[in-house]
């Protein structure tokens, strides 16, 4: 009789192990079937393990947090769950769980940062997307330690904090995404780039403001090297540049950029005036991309002295002043009216 309740026992002992290892290999490998497309999840500093499983199955990552719980115990205990977010993507199976949150295969988050922008317009971009606030960065940019080497005149990071598409995790510093940033500068400003400055007589500062200039003039790609040809070749003659984005730069560091120049602003006294002032301005204008410093180490071969807007985004350019005077007269007559840059050509 005893040796039939063992039996019993045994073979009780046998099915219910079966059906544990069969609930454990289910809840493992296959997944939540009510489960959404995609869900971020956020593993927050100092959250014990029982808070995680209550927390995934309030998101419906998970079936239950008791199989989690068991199979974290089994499986992976001790080892510890990393914070940070996570992007899960179904189907959600418990094992590929564990290992991402245990791996700490955090969620980054794409950040594009466009040409042309001001490091005060990144700062103000980058607090926009959660990426921190904007004193953090306006702080971070005054730094020039990591770009010392390369230009000990900046005063601060404007012109160096490339234009790119960036992944951050959302607890990314200030110092950390801002160091990225230049840092990718410094890779794409490759040796040949800088042998290339050498040779056409620029510094790597000379060739980043001029390549600002350029970025904010014009947008389209077949117009840069054409631009920076007619400031390659101002700047060899002794001309003064009379580009309004030096002048709408200082403006909107002052906050008195109304959208548009007037006649009094180009008479503003700042050294960033080139209607008043020869040569470069004393710094960079925007944060340029790779096309424009492109531009502006490898300007056009020819003798164009202007510029003048189709009104349409591209540009008419001139050799002489005179053919210069008949462009604008031609698109004036398209205009409501003319730019302060234009009117002040015109007899």
């Amino acid at each position: 009789m005893a040796l039939k309740l063992i039996k019993l026992i045994i073979a009780v002992s046998i099915i219910l192990l079966y059906f544990l290892s069969f609930w454990l290999g289910f809840g493992l490998y296959f997944s939540k079937k009510t489960a959404p497309e995609k869900i971020i999840f956020e593993v927050e500093k100092g959250k014990g393990i029982k808070t995680i499983a209550q927390a995934l199955e309030k998101k419906e990552i998970i079936n239950d947090q008791w199989t989690f719980l068991i199979e974290y115990e089994l499986f992976v205990s001790p080892q510890s769950l990393k914070a940070g977010e996570y992007l899960f993507s179904p189907p959600f199976k418990v094992k590929e769980i564990l290992t991402t949150l245990i791996q700490g295969k955090i969620y980054l988050h794409p950040l594009a940062v466009p040409e042309g922008l001001t490091a005060r317009e990144i700062a103000e971009l980058l607090q926009s997307r959660g990426f921190g606030q904007e004193d953090d960065y306006q702080r971070a940019f005054l730094d020039t330690g990591p770009i010392s080497s390369w230009d000990r005149k900046a005063a601060n990071l404007e012109g160096y904090l490339f234009p790119e598409t960036y992944y951050f995790p959302k607890s990314a510093t200030a110092r950390q995404i801002t160091l990225a940033m230049v840092s990718q500068f410094k890779t794409v400003f490759n040796k040949g780039w800088q042998k290339q400055a050498h040779k056409i007589g620029l510094t790597i500062r000379e060739v980043v403001i001029l390549a600002s200039l350029i970025e904010k003039e014009t947008s389209l790609p077949e117009e840069r090297r054409l631009v920076s040809a007619v400031f390659h070749n101002r700047l060899k003659m002794g001309m003064k540049l009379d580009c309004d984005p030096t002048i709408v730069y200082v403006l909107k560091l002052e906050s008195r950029f109304e959208g548009r120049l007037h006649s009094k602003d180009m008479k503003l006294d700042s050294p960033y005036n080139t209607y008043l002032y020869r040569g470069l301005p004393p710094g960079p204008v925007c944060n340029p991309g790779r096309e424009s410093l492109l531009a502006a180490l490898f300007p056009a071969d020819v003798n164009y002295l202007y510029f003048v807007s189709r009104n349409d985004g591209s540009h008419e350019f001139n050799r002489t002043f005179q053919e210069h005077q008949i462009a604008l007269r031609k698109y004036q007559k398209s205009q409501r009216g003319l730019s302060p840059k234009e009117a002040a050509q015109i007899p």
